[in-house]
């Protein structure tokens, strides 16, 4: 906050007659001391249209953008090419300036297509039912856990240390305040420790939580996991990419209760971090309890078919504190634009695309392996378009030498893993070229 200025004395002393005060001052008296700034505000002068666009150009031109760098940092965000058809249909004003559709009666396009959505994230899942969205990949794996508890009538919840770290605290923060406790289940070599899982199941363990690939890239083995889980009346819930899962498995079909993940790779841009959105699918069995909107097809009394927001319960709305989840809105832009990029695509086309970006992150290991400064982290771990190698560099001191030679590195493990000090996570997408993987492997080879 920053201390009013008006436009002269007599301006300020006339308002302030009027609302019968005689300080500034006294406007903002609630605020905390600390809180307000003691000077003018570091402003430019007026400038004209032309001067001011370019300023602004100055100053974009010092982040480290995706049109002048290559990008090898993922860590569950991912620079990938966005059709341009996309940006021409969500930004038609139908959908750019619409708002909730609770009057389906003039809110059909957007409906359908939340409801297309819907179905398009079954089929890449392999489950029944899917709501119109989270706000993000961790949120709707926290509300997931949430719900499975809360189905399950159970207390403890089995986390796998090698699920994404920032998901794991939004689950913990979710569950502090839920009366649930979380146990840590470790990893071996980069996946998690299946024996770990079989001691910790018992029954008051609701639910174990795998990713699919998990945060170091690699491939977990769903089906043996949920058959353990199962075992123990206990459900699997999978936080998944969902570009890898056009060429893996889906969940799905190998026994997962929940399947989420965020949503940000199906063609919304990174954009500093956000927005995203949360995909939240799960079986027909939990269909009432799940957060969030549900689009529904129907048919009016004409007989003709209709769409509508369907199952989700006033307390959603008005009584929060009886309501399953506090989440009664979506991102349904974020959302739309995951539908029609998974329509522009197709079956075929996802499937190419995680293929090239698989085909590339296999050269690139190679290369960096090949080149004798790096060493396999996780031996032997399959893995799909994201992968880590072990270095002896300071990893800090490697990535900004990359950036340099205008390249995004990989992402420092240790931040999160102390154990795995000198761990390189290293992402590409089908947009990096042989070219920009073999400079990122001549400049990371280098001595620093």
């Amino acid at each position: 906050m920053h201390r009013y200025n008006g436009n002269t004395p007599q301006e300020q002393s006339a308002m302030l007659a009027a609302l019968g005060r005689e300080k500034i001052e006294e406007l903002f008296s609630s605020v905390p001391p600390q809180m307000v700034l003691q000077r003018q505000l570091d402003l430019p002068s007026p400038l004209a249209e032309q001067e001011l666009k370019n300023y602004l150009l100055d100053l974009a031109d010092k982040n480290y953008n995706l049109q002048q760098y290559a990008c090898f940092l993922g860590a569950g965000a991912y620079d990938r090419y966005i059709p341009s058809l996309i940006h021409h249909l969500t930004s038609r004003q139908e959908f750019l300036t619409s708002y909730t559709p609770y009057q389906p009666e003039i809110s059909q396009g957007t409906l359908q297509a939340i409801f297309e959505y819907q179905t398009m994230i079954c089929q890449l899942t392999g489950m029944e039912v899917s709501n119109a969205s989270m706000y993000d990949g961790a949120s709707a794996l926290a509300e997931a856990v949430i719900c499975a508890a809360s189905a399950q009538r159970r207390q403890t919840v089995l986390l796998s240390a090698a699920l994404h770290p920032q998901y794991r605290r939004t689950v913990r923060t979710y569950c502090r305040f839920n009366g649930l406790k979380i146990q840590e289940i470790p990893h071996d070599n980069g996946i998690t420790d299946m024996a770990a899982v079989q001691a910790a199941l018992n029954n008051d363990v609701a639910a174990v939580v795998i990713g699919q690939p998990n945060f170091f890239g690699l491939v977990e083995d769903v089906a043996s996991v949920a058959e353990a889980a199962h075992a123990a009346k206990a459900l699997l819930l999978v936080s998944a990419d969902p570009i890898a899962l056009a060429i893996l498995e889906a969940p799905g079909k190998q026994g997962a209760d929940f399947v989420v993940g965020e949503g940000q790779p199906l063609g919304n841009p990174l954009g500093f971090g956000g927005p995203y959105l949360g995909f939240f699918a799960t079986t027909q069995k939990y269909l009432r309890r799940m957060p969030g909107r549900i689009a529904g097809m129907t048919k009016d009394k004409e007989g003709q078919r209709g769409f509508v927001l369907t199952i989700q319960t006033r307390e959603q709305h008005i009584r929060r504190e009886k309501a399953t989840s506090n989440i009664c809105s979506n991102q349904a832009l974020c959302a739309l634009t995951a539908a029609i990029y998974l329509a522009t695509l197709g079956k075929e086309g996802l499937k190419k695309v995680a293929q090239l970006s698989m085909a590339k992150a296999h050269y690139a290991y190679e290369q960096l392996l090949n080149s004798g400064r790096f060493q396999p982290l996780f031996a032997d771990r399959p893995f799909v378009f994201e992968f880590a190698v072990h270095t002896d560099q300071n990893i800090k001191a490697l990535n900004w030498r990359l950036l340099q030679h205008k390249i995004i590195g990989g992402y420092n493990l240790a931040v999160d893993y102390p154990q795995l000090a000198g761990g390189w996570l290293l992402a590409c997408t089908e947009k990096r070229s042989k070219q920009e993987i073999d400079l990122l492997v001549e400049k990371a080879g280098e001595l620093g």
